[in-house]
């Protein structure tokens, strides 16, 4: 698989794998890491973390089956996030959820995910949402304090739009290598808000979470997602692709964006449905067709 590159000598693979729902597969750690290495063995060398992922264990069973091969740990890219404060979180005493970005918090949670990982450095740290408040000097401190540690090695953000990604830049001395948002054939809001203009304007390849909607792909409860699913079916037999979440993919694969597509499955054979989109050329016009009917309307 070909490796795409970020900025900062960060090279990460086309296709990252997402452990947000890793508590729920019930895997041992032996057989996470078989897990793990099985993946690699397709060309994926980039896993996505968040230290909130199940409950705030997630990051710990992917250590722990990490324990098991300790110098397998070089092969790959660990990829977190922080800032989501649950008030489900124990012993934080919060009436609601928020977001903490203060230099305390940040530092305080990559120490806690390095732990966690059993490892000395995060490849990547992303700030998980935008916050109303947001002190973005405590953010530069942070990441300066962490970078010249050599505990994170780069840094981006996720779900943040042009505006708060070039406010947050402006306080750093090097740039943020990227944006994690949502894009599917469900859900192409950044295709209109500007998102995607600035990535090309900006030379950042942003990673698509949920690039099947969340599932919801397979089981559309309304006129458009019956639409979208009917196109994605028809391109499906004229490019002879026997699943449609590989159509899916490529859709993302293709744009000269150079779209990271994050799948969360804990299915080796999904997980290689999501490899094959690597190879299937999409025309233009097949392109358009899934847009239109994600869209709504026709195109002018």
């Amino acid at each position: 698989m070909e490796n795409t590159f970020l900025g900062n000598n960060l090279e990460i693979s086309r296709i990252v794998h997402g452990h947000w729902r890793l508590a729920e597969w019930n895997l041992s750690s032996k057989q996470l890491i078989n897990f793990i290495k099985e993946i690699y063995g397709l060309g994926i060398n980039a896993f996505d973390h968040a230290d909130i992922y199940g409950g705030h264990t997630c990051e710990k069973l992917f250590g722990n089956a990490l324990s098991l091969e300790p110098s397998f740990r070089h092969n790959i890219k660990i990829i977190t996030k922080c800032g989501i404060v649950r008030v489900d979180d124990k012993n934080t005493g919060k009436a609601c959820n928020n977001y903490d970005y203060s230099f305390e918090h940040i530092v305080s949670s990559v120490e806690n995910s390095l732990k966690n990982f059993g490892t000395d450095y995060i490849d990547l740290l992303l700030l998980h949402r935008p916050s109303p408040f947001t002190d973005p000097t405590e953010i530069a401190e942070a990441f300066d304090h962490l970078k010249t540690s050599g505990k994170v090695l780069n840094f981006g953000v996720s779900n943040f739009n042009p505006g708060q990604f070039e406010m947050l830049e402006s306080y750093l001395n090097f740039d943020l290598v990227t944006n994690q948002v949502e894009i599917s054939p469900l859900n192409i809001e950044h295709f209109t808000n500007g998102n995607i203009d600035f990535f090309l304007k900006k030379r950042i390849k942003p990673m698509a979470w949920s690039p099947l909607g969340g599932g919801k792909i397979f089981r559309p409860s309304n006129y458009r997602e019956h639409n979208i699913l009917s196109v994605l079916k028809d391109i499906a037999n004229e490019l002879d692709i026997e699943k449609i979440e590989t159509v899916a993919y490529a859709w993302l694969l293709k744009h000269p964006v150079k779209i990271i597509p994050v799948t969360g499955s804990g299915n080796i054979e999904r997980i290689k449905t999501a490899v094959k989109s690597l190879d299937i050329k999409m025309s233009l016009e097949q392109w358009f067709r899934i847009y239109v009917a994600a869209n709504g309307e026709f195109l002018p």
